[in-house]
């Protein structure tokens, strides 16, 4: 298995995320290719985390890689435009885990879509009835369905530092008029298809998170991990209309359980604790469980 500091012949590490490994071709002239390695490390309140999640790279790279088809018009959708290079291998050394994809000028803006009450939206709208300053119905409870899905951009911070939540009218300061609702309306017709195909798994996407860049015809193109695990709340569709409190209704499939282990044993001082053996495999079993579901 790979790592960041680990030569791949033909490519050249760029840098290194929490999770992700970004690499640039060094064959020849600079052509433009990328390879995103999504590592199997696991990173929860800005630290990561010790062991990591085996498997869990190539779980992501294997959903997102599937969530690029349906979006290409495998779900009888109109064709999304994606990063995805066709015919172009990773290196064997990244085990499942790589994507090679074009260089994109990126956008500065993280495109949110909620469905769904919860997370930090809920502690907004108990305080001031907003999400991301959209007012919303009054008496709705924490994992409630919202009327229709909104869209909460985010600034995408320098490397290291964090997001900020920012205003439709903000976006459109930093992309333009035509950009930004081009965004929006890309980023609500995704969610919307994404979330029939989820539900029709027996699943719910309470919301996620896209990218976006452009490609060298200025074409507006889906980029980065899509619709995984990291990168999006699922929640049993069963279990959310049964289960009789706000955490059991709304257990996801994702770190939670990393989470809620570190957020019961750590006071967020100094160095995280060692995740036990058996929270690594609670984990690991729950984005199989993911991917299983949604794909077969």
């Amino acid at each position: 298995m790979t790592d960041a500091a680990t030569p791949l012949p033909g490519w050249t590490h760029v840098y290194s995320g929490k999770v992700r490994d970004l690499y640039r071709s060094s064959d020849g002239a600079d052509d433009g290719r990328l390879l995103v390695v999504a590592s199997d490390r696991v990173s929860a309140f800005d630290h990561v985390l010790e062991p990591a999640i085996p498997g869990k790279g190539a779980l992501l790279t294997s959903l997102s890689l599937w969530w690029f088809e349906q979006l290409a018009g495998a779900d009888g959708g109109r064709a999304i435009a994606n990063h995805l290079l066709p015919g172009q291998t990773p290196p064997a050394a990244t085990d499942g885990r790589g994507m090679v994809v074009r260089s994109l000028d990126m956008l500065p803006v993280e495109c949110v879509v909620r469905g769904y009450l919860t997370g930090s939206g809920w502690v907004e709208y108990q305080a001031d009835g907003t999400v991301c300053g959209i007012p919303l119905p009054t008496g709705l409870g924490n994992g409630d369905r919202l009327p229709e899905p909104i869209f909460t951009p985010a600034y995408k911070a320098p490397l290291g530092e964090h997001d900020e939540n920012i205003s439709f009218e903000r976006t459109v300061e930093l992309v333009g008029p035509e950009r930004a609702a081009e965004l929006r309306d890309a980023s609500l017709e995704i969610y919307r298809r994404a979330a029939a195909l989820a539900e029709a798994k027996g699943l719910i996407l309470a919301d996620t998170k896209f990218e976006f860049g452009l490609d060298a015809d200025g074409v507006l193109t889906l980029a980065d991990e899509v619709l995984t695990s990291d990168s999006s709340r699922y929640w049993d569709a069963e279990t959310w209309r049964t289960a009789e409190t706000p955490a059991a209704r709304m257990a996801s499939f994702d770190k939670q359980i990393v989470r809620d282990w570190l957020a019961a044993h750590w006071d967020k001082q100094g160095t995280p604790p060692v995740v036990p053996d058996e929270i690594v495999a609670q984990t690991a079993a729950k984005y199989r469980e993911l991917l299983e579901r949604l794909t077969s």
